[in-house]
């Protein structure tokens, strides 16, 4: 083992940022190769941590700056003490489990490995089957589950024998494995957007598994022109008002091998959220329906197989949603997260037949951001009640008293509690800082940072940090909000280019957002101001800001766009001739949207896996556009419809291997606008999935053209 070694780093970092700005003037020009170097500039953005039983330590994988592969971290729950635990030599860690306070198993390769921390030892365990992952500790801490190829095993670590304890999967139809479709036709694990995979009893004698059946969904071919002669490569990806996913619970009986499915209602109709054990062996069920309008939460008695239901909850006007639950430490009441009121809040119930009515546990001026988790006897759980940019860690006693905030650092905060509740490890990023490990006393005080991930070359330049605004709507009653990210050394009497994106709902955050956050820098410092929007659909302003998005995508929130436009034409140092969009996925169908239905508010726009025609959304979609059976009229709001309003510069981006916004909705749209005489560009990437912009190769390309377009067409002042 060796102690950790970048705490010269930091010292080197103060000292720069000690230094005279004439010195920071010097820096030399930020690139696009630099932003995609290898190691990255960011360097190695840690694991989520775990903890020791014994709340004494936590395990994390990561690598120091420059360094490759992930090691096997330990730290002292003060964060103190931080040392490199795994053989240098060894695979790169993939999962973490602790078998007792003084030992963690990982799963490395295609092996276990087995780290003692009082003897200083780390040493291959025994083998795994090939491709295993997701592996959790039984609480007996003798054996170990994970998956394979959609089935559970069994890693008995007396023996050191493997046993494969299901056979339910069935390979994916596609033959590429890539993109978020290409899954298993029948599977234990989560669903396509979400959901859990399984979890030991409190006995160890059963897991409770998510098994998911795709076989019902439509098969749909994506090309593989890359393949020796062109694959269709079909899959299974179904459109809104199609038979979904069937979601099922079941109940393996450890020694046997016995499985007992749950009862659940119109699996094909009803996602579940998760499961929890309570601590004497009953089974909390937490499940919402495909549309989002119905939730409801069951209760699964020991040994029996029999759903007791214990709250439902209908609106309507729900659409995406933040949902979760867990136990409370008595095991009697059940804790769940819900949209009940005007923000998200955290309820607790009677598991018991009482019937009572949720109570309110948190803050009811601000969102709960987050499930709630128990640790010791607190509950802690993320919350914007500082403002809607931020993000931080609060802490309940659930014997009384109001929330107190844990965190302070000022940006997004993702915590993980110690078993006894008296520490907490935070992940904490903001507009300037990628994401890093810290952790605090759930007491207060300050925080300790425990790791320091970015290179020297990224440490030692200047970022300049986000302002945050806001304006009044132009069409409502709303206060809007937005993010500005602007030029160094602006010279008075300049007018600048203004660059809306990535555009997206809850957008306007102080947070590390990856590539993303990279090329925004970029931006800046080659002269544009970089703007974003909590337009409709976002949290923090309340339910009815929020859930005016159902039904209404590509509507009142181009409206909140033009609000923006005028706020920031109303600046002097913003040049109003100069104003471009972009974004990607639904942020590309904002930018494809504005420039159709309102030709000449942005000049120019680059829509980067545009979804523009909802026929060919997902079933997961349903949640904000139902389906064509109950709105047909939702269904006709195709981009075509509008072709001939084209009037501004436009760039479409597309991966032809993006499974969750068809290429082929993109290559319709643009035959139309040929056929209205419409100029337009394209930039396409033959394997690129929906998520192009975290791809090797493909985000260079791509980021690349966006910059050039932009560039091309924005960055030289209007006459």
């Amino acid at each position: 083992m060796k102690q950790i070694s970048f705490w010269q780093t930091w010292v080197v970092a103060g000292l720069l940022m000690a230094m005279p700005a004439t010195v920071t003037a010097q820096e030399s020009e930020l690139t696009l190769d630099d932003l995609f170097a290898t190691p990255k500039l960011t360097g190695t953005t840690p694991s989520r941590p775990v903890w020791a039983p014994n709340s004494e330590h936590f395990a994390f994988s990561w690598s120091e700056p420059g360094n490759p592969g992930r090691g096997l971290w330990v730290s002292t729950s003060d964060g103190k003490e931080v040392r490199l635990s795994s053989n240098t030599a060894s695979p790169s860690v993939r999962d973490i489990v602790w078998t007792d306070a003084n030992t963690i198993v990982s799963l490395r390769g295609n092996n276990l490995w087995q780290t003692s921390l009082s003897q200083g030892v780390d040493l291959q365990f025994m083998p795994v089957e090939a491709g295993a992952r997701n592996l959790l500790i039984s609480p007996s801490g003798n054996q170990a589950a994970y998956i394979r190829k959609g089935d559970l095993w069994l890693a008995d670590f007396p023996s050191k024998q493997n046993r494969q304890l299901t056979e339910i999967g069935i390979a994916s139809l596609s033959s590429l494995r890539k993109g978020r479709y290409s899954r298993p036709e029948r599977e234990i694990g989560p669903g396509i957007w979400s959901g859990p995979t399984y979890k030991w009893s409190p006995d160890s004698k059963t897991i409770a598994f998510h098994v998911v059946d795709r076989r019902e969904m439509r098969k749909v071919p994506f090309p593989d022109y890359l393949a020796a002669e062109t694959n269709p490569n079909e899959l299974r990806r179904s459109y809104p008002g199609d038979p979904n996913e069937i979601r099922r619970v079941g109940l393996l009986d450890v020694e046997s091998g016995n499985i007992m499915y749950l009862d659940l209602p119109d699996p094909h109709a009803n996602q579940v959220i998760d499961f929890n054990w309570s601590p004497g062996g009953d089974l909390l069920v937490d499940t919402a329906s495909d549309t989002a309008v119905e939730r409801k939460l069951f209760v699964v008695a020991p040994g029996e197989s029999q759903l007791r239901e214990i709250w439902r909850g209908v609106r309507e006007s729900r659409m995406y949603t933040s949902f979760g639950s867990t136990w409370h430490p008595d095991g009697k009441k059940v804790v769940f997260l819900s949209d009940m009121g005007d923000r998200y809040g955290l309820y607790t119930i009677d598991a018991s037949p009482s019937r009572d009515l949720p109570k309110l546990l948190t803050d009811p001026s601000y969102d709960v951001l987050s499930a709630p988790s128990i640790a010791g006897d607190a509950l802690f759980y993320a919350g914007n009640g500082v403002n809607p940019y931020e993000q931080h860690v609060y802490r309940l006693n659930m014997s009384g008293g109001d929330p107190e905030q844990v965190t302070r650092l000022s940006g997004q905060n993702v915590g993980y509690p110690s078993p006894d509740g008296r520490h907490l490890v935070f992940m904490h990023s903001n507009d300037t800082s990628p994401p890093e490990l810290y952790v605090v006393s759930s007491e207060g005080g300050d925080a300790t940072r425990v790791t320091q991930s970015p290179l020297p070359a990224f440490t030692e330049r200047t970022w300049a940090a986000a302002e945050y605004v806001s304006f009044p709507s132009l069409v409502d009653d709303y206060t809007l909000h937005a993010r500005i990210l602007k030029p160094t050394n602006m010279q008075p009497g300049t007018k600048y280019p203004v660059l809306f994106g990535p555009v997206y709902s809850n957008t306007a955050r102080n947070r590390w957002a990856g590539n993303y956050s990279l090329v925004q820098h970029l931006l800046a410092k080659k002269g544009y101001i970089i703007v974003q929007v909590d337009s409709r659909g976002s949290n923090g302003y309340g339910r009815a800001f929020r859930e005016e998005f159902l039904l209404g995508f590509a509507g009142q929130d181009i409206e909140d766009y033009v609000s923006a436009v005028a706020y920031m034409e109303s600046l002097v140092y913003v040049d109003p001739d100069r104003i471009g969009i972009w974004g990607s996925s639904y942020g590309g169908t904002l930018s494809v949207y504005s420039l159709l239905m309102k030709p000449g508010l942005f000049q120019v726009g680059v829509a980067a896996a545009a979804a523009v025609d909802p026929v060919f959304f997902g079933t997961d979609d349903v949640a904000i556009v139902r389906s064509p059976q109950t709105h047909p009229e939702i269904f006709e709001r195709k981009a075509l419809n509008y072709a001939a309003n084209l009037e501004d510069k436009l760039l479409f981006i597309h991966g032809i291997q993006d499974h969750v916004v068809p290429f082929k909705t993109t290559a319709v749209l643009a035959e139309e606008l040929i056929k209205q005489g419409k100029d337009f560009d394209f930039a396409f990437a033959p394997g690129a999935t929906h998520g192009w912009s975290r791809e090797r190769n493909y985000n260079r390309y791509l980021f690349g053209k966006i910059i050039e377009y932009f560039d091309r067409h924005l960055a030289v002042p209007s006459e």
